[in-house]
C-alpha cells in the first residue's frame, strides 16, 4: 500500500505511542463523509425539498450503519439545513416563496455595502486574491462538483464581505451562509452551465479591483437579482402538488411540496 493511501485510510496521532512503541490510530471521520454526500444530494437536487431522510434505505445505499447517518443529519439540522419532527425523523428543509424574497433582500443590501468598503479599503493584495480566486474558479469550472462549485460561489461573496473589513457584517452574512447555500443548490439546477456561473461573478469582481463602488454595486445587482429569479423559479419547479386536491396533477406527484407562505 503506498504511502498516499494509507493516510486516506488513518492517521497516526503524534504523542500518543505506548510502551511497545505503537501510535494510536484515527479512522476517518465517516460521519463527516455521510454528511457530505447528503449535502451533494440536496445540492443536486436527489433529495429535494421536503424529502425524508429514510434511515434504512440511505444506510444501505452508502453501505454504512444508521449510527452515522443519523449522527450527519443530526450535524445538518444543526445548520438548518435539516429539519427533526418527532417520529418522523429528518427531512431536507422547505423554503417559501417569501422566505427567499426575504433572505435576498437582506443579502443584496449586505453585499453592496461589503462591496462598496472593499473598494475603499481592501489593500491591492487583497484585490489580486480576489483576482485569482475567481480566476481558479472559472478555470476549473467544468472539473468541479456540485458541492465543490457551490462552495467557491460562496467563498467570492465570503471574500467580499472580509475584503468590507467591516467585522459585523462579516459575522451578519456568515449567520447567512447555510440558507444561501442552499439556495445556490437551486440556482445551480436553473443555470445548468457551470462556466456561465463562474464568468457571472467577473463583472462584480472587475468593478471592485477597479475600486468603482457605483459599478460594483450595480454589477452586484444584476448578478444577485438573476440569482433570486433562479431560486424563486426552481422552487416553483420543485413544487410538484396541485393546489386543488382534485386536480389532476400535471407531474409526478411522488415529490414533496415545499412550504407555502
Amino acid at each position: 500500500m503506498t504511502t498516499t493511501s494509507k493516510n486516506a485510510l488513518f492517521a497516526l496521532t503524534d504523542g500518543d505511542s505506548d510502551s511497545a512503541g505503537f501510535s494510536s490510530i484515527r479512522m476517518p471521520d465517516l460521519v463527516e463523509l455521510v454528511e457530505r454526500q447528503l449535502l451533494q444530494a440536496i445540492f443536486e437536487g436527489r433529495l429535494p425539498p421536503g424529502s425524508r431522510i429514510v434511515e434504512a434505505e440511505l444506510s444501505r445505499q452508502m453501505g454504512v450503519s444508521r449510527a452515522p447517518l443519523r449522527e450527519a443529519a443530526r450535524r445538518l439540522e444543526s445548520q438548518g439545513v435539516l429539519t427533526a419532527k418527532p417520529r418522523r425523523g429528518f427531512a431536507v428543509r422547505t423554503f417559501s416563496t417569501k422566505e427567499i424574497k426575504d433572505l435576498f433582500q437582506v443579502r443584496v443590501s449586505l453585499e453592496i455595502m461589503a462591496a462598496r468598503l472593499a473598494c475603499e479599503v481592501a489593500t491591492d493584495e487583497q484585490l489580486a486574491e480576489l483576482k485569482a480566486y475567481a480566476d481558479d474558479m472559472l478555470r476549473r469550472a467544468t472539473t468541479l462538483t456540485n458541492v465543490e462549485r457551490i462552495a467557491m460561489d460562496l467563498g467570492i461573496h465570503t471574500t467580499i464581505s472580509r475584503l468590507s473589513g467591516n467585522e459585523y457584517l462579516q459575522r451578519l452574512f456568515a449567520n447567512m451562509q447555510t440558507e444561501i447555500r442552499i439556495c445556490q443548490g437551486f440556482i445551480e439546477r436553473q443555470y445548468r452551465d457551470p462556466v456561465f456561473i463562474a464568468q457571472s461573478h467577473l463583472p462584480v469582481v472587475d468593478a471592485i479591483l477597479r475600486r468603482d463602488a457605483q459599478a460594483a454595486e450595480d454589477a452586484l445587482r444584476i448578478h444577485l437579482n438573476d440569482a433570486h429569479d433562479k431560486a424563486h423559479a426552481q422552487l416553483l419547479d420543485d413544487d410538484m402538488q396541485p393546489a386543488d386536491p382534485k386536480a389532476k396533477p400535471t407531474r409526478a406527484s411522488s415529490r414533496p411540496k415545499p412550504a407555502k407562505s
